[in-house]
């Protein structure tokens, strides 16, 4: 991390608003305050690269290299927006001001956290062992995206799981994403019949979207996956490459040996933020599931991962919060009242083949929510959303929602 001084862009602590998180969330939310001639905002956040989460599931699965997902995070800072380079580790809503881990502290008229979520790596015994060993793997970094597909592709033989945690997370689908890659791979390679895949998953339906989840149970049994419905990770023996899958429905555990296991990490708020009277009972920071705004600080806002709120955490939801977010804060800044209103709306794009998705798209109660208008089937199997998903997404995220266009 750099000092809080050498950064050129570093400029005044006190700002009109004041943006705790530069991943999708803050910078297009600070992208699009700017398109709406809002001026004095900042970002907080430490990261030297910006990364594209969404293309971890691809890397994980051998459809794109791990350069297509990053860039400089310097690079996709908006033109006039202070970036403190520092991290923040703490909010004292009642004086306004924000403490970093450098020292220093920062004041703001108007304050949005939304610093994401918090990967809790070592969340179940023997996990982070596993991701150590040369067994263990997950599309939820980076690095371990890229080894999934070590992995995964040198596979010949032998027992594949793949797990999913119960409790928040973001995009949820992300954790079975890779398998269908993977499984579709291996069928191309004429291995897949010596390979046994098991997927785990905490929910009672492999999704929980009735449209999706027979598209979904339709190629688990293209595959011939196993599928473990509310059942979930609780220990891992990494030396001996044995998962403990609890099912949860009747209260049974099984060890199984495997030779590659992607699993999901536990996820939560970040620890900090439940110390700064911000939370709510899950320790996420509590706003109005409609405007953003917190329920008892006027001044503080919340969108993306971090916020409590009952959608799916995914970068559809982020996008529409984003809208709603930018011109409420815009309103307020005018003296008038947050009228925007965020509709719960999430989706979640299945790679289930190499050139095909299953575009599960619903609101905060699971109800399908189609987005494109007499357009019906986009939740069957299809290869135009593969192409949307794969090479349209990348693109608008880059040059669009980063910028505050979309």
């Amino acid at each position: 991390m750099h000092s809080s001084n050498d950064n050129p862009r570093q400029g005044s602590s006190h700002s009109q608003v004041l943006i705790i998180g530069g991943g999708n969330a803050g910078i297009s939310l600070a992208a699009r305050l700017k398109r709406y001639r809002v001026t004095g905002i900042a970002v907080v956040d430490p990261s030297e690269q910006h990364q594209y989460q969404p293309f971890f599931s691809h890397i994980a699965g051998g459809t794109a290299k791990a350069e297509s997902a990053v860039r400089a995070q310097e690079s996709v800072m908006p033109k006039g927006v202070t970036w403190h380079r520092d991290s923040a580790t703490a909010i004292d809503p009642a004086a306004k001001t924000v403490a970093l881990a450098s020292g220093r502290s920062l004041t703001y008229e108007h304050l949005v956290v939304c610093p994401g979520i918090q990967k809790n790596w070592d969340g179940i015994p023997g996990l982070q062992d596993a991701y150590d060993s040369p067994y263990g793997a997950t599309n939820y970094s980076l690095d371990l995206a890229v080894k999934a597909w070590r992995l995964l592709s040198n596979l010949r033989s032998g027992t594949a799981i793949f797990t999913m945690p119960d409790g928040p997370i973001t995009c949820g689908g992300a954790a079975q994403k890779p398998m269908y890659l993977a499984c579709d791979y291996w069928r191309s390679q004429g291995v897949l019949d010596n390979i046994r895949v098991i997927l785990a998953v905490p929910t009672q339906t492999v999704y929980g979207v009735d449209v999706v989840d027979q598209e979904l149970n339709r190629k688990i049994a293209e595959y011939g996956i196993e599928l473990r419905c509310s059942t979930e990770l609780t220990a891992v023996d990494a030396d001996n490459r044995t998962a403990t899958l609890r099912n949860n429905a009747h209260g049974t555990e099984e060890q199984l040996r495997y030779d590659v296991l992607h699993a999901a990490p536990p996820q939560s708020a970040p620890d900090w933020i439940s110390a700064t009277g911000l939370a709510d009972d899950d320790g996420f920071v509590a706003v109005d599931k409609k405007t953003l705004r917190h329920i008892t600080h006027q001044t503080v806002w919340s969108l993306g991962d971090a916020a409590g709120t009952p959608n799916s955490k995914s970068g559809a939801a982020l996008r529409q919060q984003t809208k709603v977010l930018a011109k409420n804060i815009k309103a307020v800044l005018k003296g008038g009242g947050p009228s925007r209103k965020y509709n719960g709306y999430g989706a979640c794009p299945f790679t289930v083949s190499r050139s095909t998705v299953v575009l599960a798209e619903f609101d905060d109660t699971l109800t399908p929510k189609p987005s494109v208008p007499g357009w019906k089937g986009l939740a069957k199997e299809k290869r135009l959303t593969w192409l949307v998903e794969r090479y349209g997404f990348i693109r608008l995220y880059w040059y669009a929602i980063l910028k505050g266009r979309a």
